[in-house]
């Protein structure tokens, strides 16, 4: 088994992804995988960032597939006996101007973002090694969207002990309702891509609780982190910032030098703790 560090990042074969596995080529000490679920386009990553000089590996995972998840996690285990940073990055937006049914924008969005998210983490968190940092990419959107949000919604998502079970819940009660037309007399704004941002910044707050509480002396850092509004084929071209302006945060939260005790389970973005 290799002593050597590595760093994982899903959805990394392009936009903020491969930003993340770039600054981190030339910023971690060790072994950094690019992961995407297309084969094909995972080693054109790798080629593009070799010809820049960076060396970067590949390993499949389509974080979609629950078989896939515990595959990547059974290597990195073996090989590494761990993984040092995991950042879950993959995630998907329907265009603002995309036609396709609320009810299937909700049920889609949901199980990428939230729930196939929550099982990299169920996965991933106990092959965490010491010292750990775990970056959930988030966004301002969910911020915006928990404000949109019924009070009591709102008293839920802001709870200090809100059970992970009751959270999974609330979301697929999101996407129940949404399927019959009836998410905004419940209380849910008209924001697939938001609830779903909302949900993983809730689950990141959630599941650094349980860190603390189980592993208390492993020293883990699990944070939810904003990009900010980056041009990538999912924000389109009219976003503020580069890929690599948005990929900045993300990769500070995934190297919090060691030893340091915060930010831990906060939602953060341009470097600083944000209101919840």
């Amino acid at each position: 088994m290799s002593t050597t560090r590595v760093a994982v990042v899903t959805g990394s074969n392009k936009g903020i992804g491969l930003a993340i596995v770039r600054a981190l080529c030339k910023q971690f000490q060790g072994d950094v995988y690019i992961t995407a679920r297309n084969v094909g386009r995972g080693q054109e990553a790798v080629a593009s960032l070799a010809s820049e000089g960076l060396k970067a590996m590949f390993h499949q995972l389509d974080i979609d597939d629950l078989n896939s998840i515990t595959t990547a996690a059974a290597f990195f285990k073996e090989k590494y006996g761990g993984v040092d940073v995991l950042i879950n990055n993959a995630g998907i937006a329907f265009g603002v101007a995309d036609s396709t049914p609320f009810a299937v924008q909700a049920e889609v969005t949901l199980k990428t973002n939230f729930f196939a998210t929550r099982d990299m983490l169920t996965q991933f968190l106990p092959i965490i090694k010491a010292g750990g940092r775990v970056v959930n990419v988030s966004s301002f959107v969910g911020a915006r969207t928990l404000n949109q949000c019924s009070p009591a919604l709102q008293q839920r998502f802001r709870s200090e002990d809100i059970p992970e079970e009751e959270l999974v819940e609330l979301m697929q009660e999101f996407v129940n309702k949404a399927k019959k037309g009836e998410h905004t007399q419940a209380g849910w704004p008209d924001t697939a891509y938001g609830v779903s941002k909302t949900g993983l910044t809730t689950l990141s707050m959630i599941l650094a609780r349980h860190l603390s509480k189980e592993r208390p002396n492993d020293g883990i850092l699990l944070n939810a982190g904003c990009p900010g509004w980056v041009r990538t084929d999912m924000a389109g071209s009219n976003a503020t910032r580069s890929p690599e302006e948005g990929a900045a945060n993300l990769v500070y939260l995934a190297l919090l030098p060691p030893g340091a005790t915060e930010p831990h389970g906060k939602f953060v973005s341009d470097k600083e703790v944000q209101p919840w």
